[in-house]
């Protein structure tokens, strides 16, 4: 059986207590009326607002997603917010390594890849975050890089890999109005793959899904790409139609 899409939403550090509920009941009024099997469709938010998107999606199809999650379960680490803690407010998925935590928070392959694992811990499912920058793409890098963020978590993660969500982001694509073309999109989603199969015999289970600038105009040329299997959508997630749009191009 061919698994549904998946398109998640990061809010970033956007939204507010007003905006937020107008854009949840939209996306939720709207996918309620797609006919057919819809895809999965997931918000990631700012961790003060899991409370209120925990009650305004109740009953719906949207589910629930973190942007981020502490390595560790429990202690003396100020800010930070554990896997258990995002458990109680319903969420099933937490993005981790996302290209903004790796350059201005200093986050190594290493930690992510533990904060892949306390995730998996807690029940929640890991959105996996790799990408290249525009240098490393310039210069023939984009393969070794993701490569090498990716086996970082299949080591630390191997025996429950196939639990994961991946992201495909080049970060030359993330908020800057580029995106990849579908072909460079798919030459990296099928490299992942084909990593991602070595490592486990379930590698059908795991989504790849494209992170770079993902919009209501390019998102089916991109989502028609064998190996892409949704997308990590930024700031086209914070307007309804736009998201929604996205949506049933998934569909």
């Amino acid at each position: 059986m061919t698994k549904r899409k998946l398109i998640a939403g990061n809010w970033k550090m956007n939204g507010d207590l007003a905006s937020n509920d107008a854009l949840v009941r939209a996306l939720i009024a709207g996918i309620a009326g797609m006919s057919g099997s819809t895809c999965e469709v997931a918000v990631c938010v700012p961790a003060p607002y899991l409370a209120q998107l925990q009650m305004l999606r109740a009953g719906s199809r949207l589910e629930l997603g973190a942007q981020d999650v502490s390595a560790h379960a429990s202690g003396a680490y100020t800010g930070e917010v554990s896997a258990a803690m995002l458990k109680e407010f319903g969420a099933r998925y937490a993005i981790v390594g996302h290209s903004e935590r790796r350059l201005y928070h200093g986050e190594t392959d290493a930690l992510v890849a533990d904060k892949a694992k306390a995730a998996l811990a807690a029940g929640i499912t890991p959105i996996v975050c790799v990408g290249e920058t525009l240098a490393e793409r310039e210069t023939g890098k984009t393969e070794d890089v993701v490569k090498r963020q990716m086996a970082a978590v299949i080591h630390t993660n191997g025996h429950c890999i196939s639990e994961i969500v991946v992201a495909y982001e080049p970060v030359w694509a993330i908020g800057t109005g580029k995106t990849a073309t579908p072909e460079q999109a798919q030459q990296v989603h099928a490299l992942l793959r084909a990593q991602l199969k070595a490592a486990t015999e379930h590698c059908d289970r795991i989504h790849i899904l494209y992170g770079g600038s993902m919009n209501a105009a390019n998102a089916a040329t991109l989502l028609a790409q064998p190996d892409v299997d949704g997308g990590l959508v930024g700031g086209a997630s914070l307007k309804a139609p736009d998201f929604l749009q996205i949506i049933a191009a998934a569909l």
